[in-house]
């Protein structure tokens, strides 16, 4: 595990979306991090199939094989 600097500005934004979403921050971070890369390996998905392939396939995803 490693520290990530942020904003506080994102800080609180990830405490509002954890505690909307019932995630820790660190969920709720590594969550957006996981989106994020694999929304830019794969720009061609739109989200919900992202989330889609997340749940179902993640490891070709972050290959950069969708």
């Amino acid at each position: 595990m490693g520290i990530v600097k942020i904003t506080d500005q994102l800080h609180e934004q990830l405490r509002l979306a954890s505690a909307a979403m019932d995630r820790s921050i660190n969920a709720q971070a590594e969550f957006w991090i996981k989106i994020g890369l694999l929304a830019e390996l794969n720009p061609q998905l739109p989200y919900n199939e992202l989330i889609n392939k997340l749940l179902l396939d993640k490891p070709d995803l972050i290959r950069g094989r969708g």
